[in-house]
């Protein structure tokens, strides 16, 4: 299975279906199943600011010790990878071909939305019951 690596609290936020887009500096070609593994690298700020705080806590998280780090947390489609097209600092627009879509509200602050980045589109989100450890990678890797 192909896999990327993210920050904590964004790979629970993606393993929790709060966040569908997760932005990227570079894009990809692969579209299918991906792994979401969450690093060992946590935002203890990020955790601490709303909606981010109560979001976790509504999902048992009440404490940043107890995110699940080093493991992948997560398994989802890879549906599109889309570039960041117009961002006017509280909605982005994403466009490939005749696709076009919005990044706003909580989504849009749960990404970096800057010009010249991709949002890689994710669907079909399933946490997993027990995360399965495992050592991350830059970039897309295979468990």
């Amino acid at each position: 299975m192909r896999c990327i690596t993210v920050r904590q609290p964004w790979a629970t936020l993606i393993a929790i279906g709060a966040k569908r887009l997760e932005t990227r500096s570079w894009r990809t070609n692969y579209r299918g199943e991906l792994g979401i593994h969450a690093g060992k690298q946590v935002d203890r700020e990020a955790c601490e600011t709303e909606p981010i705080r109560s979001l976790l806590a509504e999902h048992g998280y009440r404490s940043v010790d107890q995110l699940p780090m080093g493991a992948i947390v997560a398994v989802c489609q890879l549906n599109d990878c889309l570039p960041v097209v117009q961002n006017d600092g509280r909605t982005a627009w994403l466009e490939a071909g005749e696709r076009r879509l919005e990044a706003a509200g909580q989504e849009y602050r749960f990404g970096d939305y800057a010009l010249g980045r991709y949002a890689w589109e994710l669907t079909e989100l399933r946490r997993l019951r027990e995360p399965i450890p495992a050592l991350g990678k830059q970039g897309l890797w295979n468990r």
